[in-house]
């Protein structure tokens, strides 16, 4: 089971030169990946500011997440 930073997980869906080979295949052969719901706020808020440039919306983001069955985890008080 692995939680994914917001780091990783952009270098891991679009293929960066930053994420190792070993970290890609551990990422592909996990039973579970997460990525919390904040990191997509993340994108998101740097997105609009300018600080991050990619063609990607959002929802692309989220949807190619679930295709990879990478799991969008909310964020619950308890």
């Amino acid at each position: 089971m692995f939680l994914l930073d917001t780091h990783t997980l952009l270098w891991f869906l679009f293929n960066n030169d930053q994420i190792s080979d070993k970290a890609k295949k551990t990422i592909c052969e996990a039973d579970q990946v997460f990525v919390s719901i904040a990191s997509l706020w993340e994108i998101a808020i740097k997105q609009s500011i300018g600080k991050l440039e990619i063609d990607e919306s959002i929802e692309k983001i989220a949807s190619v997440c679930r295709d990879k069955d990478i799991q969008i985890i909310g964020i619950r008080p308890d």
